[in-house]
C-alpha cells in the first residue's frame, strides 16, 4: 500500500478512538462534580488531562527518531488509551476519574511520531493535517451524537456509557497494521542537544503555541458547565458539544487547504484573533441561543489553529520531525495544567473573572504571533 493513504488510515484510528474519547469527555465535569468535585476539580482535569500527556509526547517523538521506528508508538499509543479508559469504570472518587483521565493521556505520546508520518506521507502538508483532523473530529461528532442517544433516550448511567465507548476505541488499534512506514534518517543526538539544535523560528512559534495554550486550555469543559447553568439539565450541554465539534470538523479541510495556498500564518492569526473575540463575548453572554452561536464559533478556532499549528511546526522542522512535534506538544501541554488551575480558581470567583484572564492572555498571544517568521 503506498504511504499516500497513511493519512486515511491514522484517520480511520482517530475515528474510532475520538468516538469513544468523545463519549466520555462531555459527562466527565458533571461525573467530577457528582463525587464532589468543584471548579477547581474540573480546571485540574483539564489542564492534566493534556499536561501529563505532554511529557510522553515529546519521548514518543525523540525515541521514534532515535531508533528510526514510529509506527510502533502510534499502536501502543491507542492501546494505553484503551486500557485506562476500561480503568475508569473502577473509579470511586473525582480524584480517581482525574488520575485514570491524565493517564489515560500518556497514550498520546502516539502523537508526534503519528503527526511525522503523516508530514512525510504528503506534499501539501496542510491538507494532510486537515483530512486526519476531520476524520478525528467526526469521530467526535458520532461520539457525543452516541452520549446523546444513550443518555437522553435509553437513560445510561455513566459507567455504562464509558463500557460502550471503551470497548468502540479498540477498533483503532486495526488500521495502524495496514500503514506503510517511510524511511528517515534516525537522530543519534541526545534530546537536549536535539532541542538545542532546533532551528530559532521553530521554538519562537512554539513559544507562542504555548502562550496560546494558556487561555485555550480545554475551555470546553467550563463551557459545559455554563450550559447546564442555563438550561438546567444535560441534555444541551451535550447538544452545545456537538454543534462545537461539527463546526470543528467541518472547517478543518477547508482551512488546511486555505493555509496551503495562501500560508499558515494568516490563518493562525485569524484564528487566534476569533478567539479573541469569542472570549470577550463569553464575558458578556446571557442567553442560551447567543451562547450556542460563540460555542460554535468555539469549535471553528480549533479548525483554523489546531491542525494548521501542528503543519506550521512541520514546515519549520528540518531532519528531526518526531523530536520537533514532541517539542510543540511537550510545551502546549505543559502549559495547560496551571492555566487550567488558574481558570479553576477564577470560576469559584466568578466565570466573568475567568473569561477577562482568557482574553487578556488571547490578546498578548495574538500580537506574539505576528511576529513569527515563515520558512
Amino acid at each position: 500500500m503506498k504511504k499516500r493513504y497513511n493519512v486515511e488510515l491514522f484517520g480511520a484510528s482517530s475515528f474510532f478512538n475520538d468516538i469513544g474519547s468523545d463519549m466520555i469527555a462531555p459527562l466527565l465535569p458533571f461525573y467530577i462534580l457528582s463525587m464532589g468535585g468543584t471548579g477547581i476539580a474540573v480546571g485540574l482535569l483539564s489542564g492534566m488531562r493534556e499536561g501529563l500527556s505532554s511529557l510522553f509526547k515529546i519521548l514518543g517523538g525523540y525515541i521514534s527518531d532515535k531508533i528510526g521506528k514510529r509506527k510502533i508508538f502510534v499502536f501502543f499509543g491507542y492501546l494505553i488509551s484503551v486500557v485506562f479508559r476500561f480503568l475508569l469504570l473502577i473509579a470511586g472518587s473525582w480524584q480517581q476519574v482525574i488520575a485514570f483521565v491524565s493517564f489515560e493521556r500518556i497514550g498520546k505520546s502516539r502523537d508526534a511520531p503519528r503527526d511525522a508520518i503523516i508530514e512525510d506521507s504528503t506534499k501539501k502538508t496542510g491538507t494532510g493535517f486537515g483530512i486526519s483532523q476531520m476524520m478525528d473530529t467526526s469521530g467526535a461528532i458520532i461520539g457525543t451524537i452516541l452520549v446523546l442517544f444513550l443518555f437522553w433516550k435509553f437513560n445510561f448511567e455513566i459507567k455504562k456509557i464509558i463500557l460502550i465507548a471503551a470497548s468502540i476505541a479498540i477498533l483503532s488499534l486495526f488500521p495502524i497494521f495496514f500503514v506503510k512506514e517511510p524511511k528517515f534518517r534516525r537522530n543519534r543526538k541526545n534530546l537536549f542537544k536535539s532541542i538545542g539544535l532546533m532551528p530559532s523560528k521553530l521554538k519562537y512559534f512554539v513559544f507562542v503555541a504555548g502562550v496560546f495554550s494558556l487561555c485555550n486550555f480545554g475551555l470546553y469543559m467550563f463551557l459545559l458547565l455554563m450550559a447546564k447553568e442555563f438550561s438546567g439539565n444535560l441534555i444541551a450541554p451535550i447538544m452545545m458539544y456537538l454543534l462545537f465539534n461539527i463546526f470543528w470538523a467541518f472547517f478543518s479541510i477547508p482551512f488546511g487547504k486555505l493555509s496551503d495556498k495562501i500560508g499558515r500564518k494568516k490563518v493562525l492569526i485569524a484564528g487566534y484573533l476569533l478567539f479573541l473575540f469569542v472570549s470577550i463575548g463569553f464575558i458578556f453572554v446571557s442567553d442560551l441561543y447567543l451562547f450556542a452561536v460563540l460555542f460554535g464559533l468555539y469549535g471553528l478556532v480549533y479548525a483554523m489553529t489546531n491542525a494548521n499549528s501542528r503543519a506550521f511546526v512541520a514546515d519549520l522542522s528540518d531532519t528531526m520531525k518526531g523530536t520537533e512535534m514532541g517539542f510543540y506538544y511537550f510545551v502546549t501541554g505543559i502549559a495547560t495544567i496551571p492555566a487550567g488551575l488558574i481558570a479553576g480558581v477564577l470560576w469559584n470567583i466568578n466565570p466573568a473573572t475567568m473569561f477577562i484572564y482568557i482574553s487578556v492572555i488571547a490578546f498578548i498571544s495574538l500580537v506574539l504571533l505576528c511576529f513569527v517568521k515563515n520558512k
